[in-house]
């Protein structure tokens, strides 16, 4: 199974949709999504709600393998089931979609310019738990917001550590290092960063690849030598907060970089709306997030 994902992920056309939205961030995705705050009380009635927000998503007809490669999913999400099945289960076997994991718990403090990943000293257990419910892959987030070396050289071997862990583990780590898009260092931080990526991705051996998920860069096709590396299986973007058209707009103007979307995706969705408009709406920002992401 691994085998046969692996070769679609690298090289099938289309996108990852991002449904890892956390606790943090949970309550803003709901919101978005017309369900205020103050309409639950609980945890555990807000994951539900998202949960059964991401199954209207995953089980639309608008929401298929023809456009979409893979699929982030938050921890709770891959316990939970759609359909009778667990989520990885769903997606591969019923969309022909591979499963992917968020597997940070989160940004630290700043310092340096940058926020590293918090420590995660429960990460092994998570990985056996990810393989037994058939997940192919992991993504975990770091955030760079100013063009410090120091900070950026810490955020790339964080990731890259924790990426051989991921490895070891028989799974595909998407290395995050964000570049925050309203730094007023933005391209040089982008610089900066690419050399220190570059430097990792040599340093791996034959059958050590990996997946590298960045901000659109300031310069098109800046990140040529990541998506060509011979150790790098996809290159994919996050929108970063741009609206869907500017984050579409800016995506197209890098050759062989593809969309990893979250909020972009959704935007546009709404718990109140019929299943009729649902699936409209998905299917027209699936097909504007594909098209941004062949060119």
């Amino acid at each position: 199974m691994k085998k046969e994902q692996l070769d679609f992920m690298k090289n099938e056309q289309g996108f990852i949709a991002a449904l890892d939205q956390s606790g943090g961030s949970t309550p803003k995705a709901l919101a978005l999504y017309g369900i205020p705050e103050d309409s639950y009380s609980g945890e555990e009635k807000m994951f539900d709600l998202v949960h059964e927000m991401r199954t209207r998503i995953i089980t639309s007809p608008a929401f298929s393998s023809d456009s979409i490669l893979g699929a982030i999913l938050f921890e709770q999400t891959m316990d939970n089931k759609i359909e009778g099945l667990f989520s990885a289960d769903y997606l591969w076997e019923k969309k022909g979609i591979v499963p992917f994991l968020k597997i940070d718990k989160g940004l630290a403090e700043e310092t340096e310019g940058v926020q590293l990943m918090k420590p995660n000293p429960g990460l092994d257990a998570l990985l056996t738990r990810a393989n037994e419910k058939n997940i192919f892959g992991t993504k975990m987030r770091s955030v760079i917001k100013e063009a410090n070396p120091e900070g950026i050289k810490k955020v790339v071997d964080q990731q890259f550590e924790v990426g051989k862990q991921i490895l070891a583990a028989g799974l595909v780590p998407i290395i995050e290092p964000e570049v925050d898009i309203n730094s007023k260092e933005k391209e040089k931080s982008e610089e900066l960063l690419k050399e220190e990526m570059v430097k990792q991705l040599d340093k791996l051996g034959e059958n050590e690849n990996v997946m590298i998920k960045i901000s659109i860069p300031t310069v098109d096709n800046f990140y040529k030598e990541l998506i060509e590396h011979p150790r790098v299986i996809r290159v994919v973007a996050l929108s970063g907060g741009y609206p869907l058209e500017e984050a579409n707009e800016k995506l197209a103007a890098n050759h062989n970089l593809i969309a990893s979307f979250s909020r972009a995706l959704s935007e546009p969705l709404n718990a109140n709306q019929t299943d009729e408009e649902f699936h409209a709406l998905l299917k027209d920002s699936v097909k504007k997030i594909y098209d941004a992401s062949i060119t």
